[in-house]
């Protein structure tokens, strides 16, 4: 897929993966909008970047959603949506009672899922209209094998995971332009995950190889450590649950 040209509209782009996408898609020759729920982080981003286009949205929000629609048609429409916005909670034994399991749950999976659904339906007809426009969904290494400590947070990872592929395929058999890319990321080094002391890799890493799987028209992109363990969870599973879910997190669980 050709990126020169092409109206790139990035959810939760005002920081760490978003931002350094909207750097490298204006790099590249395309035109960026990014929205994000935080008005001084979008400033911020413009001033780095003065040729992007901010929009104050969250994708939680349906009243938001129709007037990002009104603004992006307003500005000529979008040919790539790419939704990148996610949130991750505190961790939580599930065992224990704890009424905030399900508030946090509540909160990430209207985010992390049904925010991604919101946006694709209310942006799918201007999307097939187009000669040639993509869908980005941004998984991740967890919607392969959860993690004790983000139970909510892989299984809205996992449940995007089968819609994007889904998606892809029903587009397919409509016979439309529109093309569905799953990127795959490990830990990347970003705000949600600063506390983590996992290996990580920098989102310029994670953004390279997003593009060059555009490029390529590579479908499911998988990034650094989401190749390994892809391979290890299909043959060797406990292996792979063991790895994302070492002796030291059951402690840190029970405190």
């Amino acid at each position: 897929m050709n990126i020169k040209g092409k109206a790139v509209l990035i959810t939760g782009g005002a920081s760490g993966i978003g931002l350094e996408s909207a750097k490298k898609f204006l790099e590249e020759g395309a035109k960026v909008i990014v929205t994000g729920r935080n008005q001084p982080k979008l400033d911020e981003a413009k001033r780095l970047f003065p040729s992007l286009i901010v929009i104050k949205s969250d994708v939680e929000n349906q009243d938001d959603a129709q007037s990002l629609i009104d603004q992006v048609t307003a500005l000529g429409g979008i040919d790539i949506l790419y939704n990148n916005a996610g949130v991750g909670s505190p961790a939580l034994n599930l065992g224990i009672a704890n009424e905030q399991i399900l508030k946090n749950a509540v909160y990430e999976m209207n985010i992390n899922y049904f925010g991604v659904i919101r946006l694709n339906n209310i942006f799918m007809n201007m999307l097939k209209s187009r000669k040639e426009a993509a869908i980005i969904n941004t998984t991740s290494i967890l919607s392969m094998v959860p993690a004790l400590e983000e139970p909510t947070y892989s299984a809205t990872k996992t449940a995007l995971s089968f819609y994007t592929r889904i998606l892809r395929k029903n587009l397919e058999i409509l016979n439309t332009n529109v093309k569905v890319f799953e990127l795959i990321p490990p830990v990347v080094a970003t705000e949600m995950t600063a506390k983590r002391n996992d290996k990580k890799i920098t989102p310029k890493h994670l953004v390279n190889a997003l593009v060059t799987g555009i490029k390529k028209d590579q479908f499911t992109i998988r990034v650094g450590d989401s190749k390994l363990l892809y391979i290890v969870s299909r043959f060797f599973p406990k292996l792979a649950f063991n790895l994302v879910n070492p002796k030291k997190i059951y402690t840190n669980l029970i405190r």
